[in-house]
């Protein structure tokens, strides 16, 4: 079967009625913005504006806006105008559906109808198979990529890109995104904060999946974004397979595994993945996520959807003691007006 070719239109992308569908997408939400509310003062001279430039060909992405933020670690995020957001939300609404179709079932990030609870559902399935229902020691390779966002070639990302895009103008757009950012080095990272870069990290990894998948041979493979997990019986098998991971990811996508973030553990032992320490018939919390959650529930910054979300997130493993201080403290803090607006 030949590689799946994408024949949409630049046309299309950068239509009047694809960028007023897009708006409509980007607004949910940020309509209180002052930036938000300056483009929509006028909005269709803005949108008229916006597709000139791309069909003349003289569009130029802004310089980003820069900030940290710790969830948890911290995290340079780069947000870009109204204007190049717009075309963001543009072009990701008629390309995500495409590339979608053509990546592997068990990538999990930034998904329509994945995300983290269907990984760590898919994680505890994987675990059941593969120690034959825990009668068997099962070995986990848990693997992290070394500034994922910020090692991402460029032109490699740009060369990927060619072999499903035929369209020479689309690829000239995702150029112009793609470019308008760099880490360290030009010519290297993606900007944490474009909704194209969500795209693109699933296009630039989708290879990797496929070398696991197909040359590999893993059976038992799950990413979400640059945090992976391989579940054998067989150890041996999993150090083998590391080495050519390694090689493969220096290669072919001039990524380097985090020298501190990979190991090979038994699933008795715990392994810690997407937030939880997962076990044969058990997951608990990270004590780190834990004391998070409990040092935000006592801030100012608490409200009563934390509370929930919180409460959510904790059905998903074992923590029925965790959910009940998290209802006590927000029946307390509501007693003493913190988390009451």
């Amino acid at each position: 079967m030949g590689k799946v070719i994408f024949n949409g239109s630049y046309q299309y992308i950068i239509s009047v009625d694809n960028l007023l569908l897009a708006w409509q997408e980007f607004i949910r939400g940020k309509r209180n913005r002052r930036d938000v509310q300056e483009f929509e003062r006028d909005l269709m001279t803005n949108v008229f504006a916006l597709h000139r430039d791309l069909a003349n060909k003289t569009y130029q992405h802004a310089p980003y806006y820069a900030f940290n933020i710790s969830d948890p670690k911290p995290r340079n995020i780069h947000k870009a105008s109204v204007r190049d957001r717009l075309l963001h939300h543009a072009l990701y609404r008629v390309l995500y559906p495409f590339f979608d179709k053509t990546f592997i079932a068990d990538s999990y990030s930034c998904r329509l109808g994945k995300g983290t609870h269907r990984a760590m559902n898919r994680f505890r399935a994987f675990a059941r198979k593969a120690s034959r229902n825990h009668t068997r020691t099962v070995w986990v390779l848990k693997c992290d990529i070394r500034k994922f966002f910020a090692s991402i070639d460029q032109n490699i990302l740009i060369e990927i890109i060619k072999g499903y895009l035929p369209d020479r103008d689309i690829r000239w757009l995702i150029s112009q995104i793609v470019s308008s950012f760099h880490s360290t080095k030009k010519g290297a990272g993606l900007p944490l904060g474009n909704l194209t870069s969500q795209l693109l990290v699933n296009v630039y990894m989708n290879k990797f999946d496929r070398f696991v998948k197909h040359k590999l041979k893993a059976k038992y493979y799950i990413r979400y974004a640059d945090d992976f997990v391989m579940l054998s019986h067989d150890k041996e098998r999993l150090r083998n397979q590391l080495l050519r991971i390694s090689e493969f990811l220096e290669h072919e996508l001039n990524l380097a595994l985090h020298p501190d973030k990979v190991f090979i553990k038994t699933l008795s032992s715990g392994v810690d993945f997407l937030g939880w320490v997962h076990f044969p018939d058990h997951c608990v919390l990270r004590t780190a996520s834990k004391r998070r959650m409990l040092m935000r529930l006592g801030s100012q910054e608490a409200r009563d959807a934390s509370v929930q979300s919180y409460v959510g997130l904790l059905q998903h493993g074992n923590a029925f003691g965790l959910t009940q201080a998290v209802n006590t403290m927000s029946r307390r803090t509501n007693t003493f007006g913190c988390l009451a607006v």
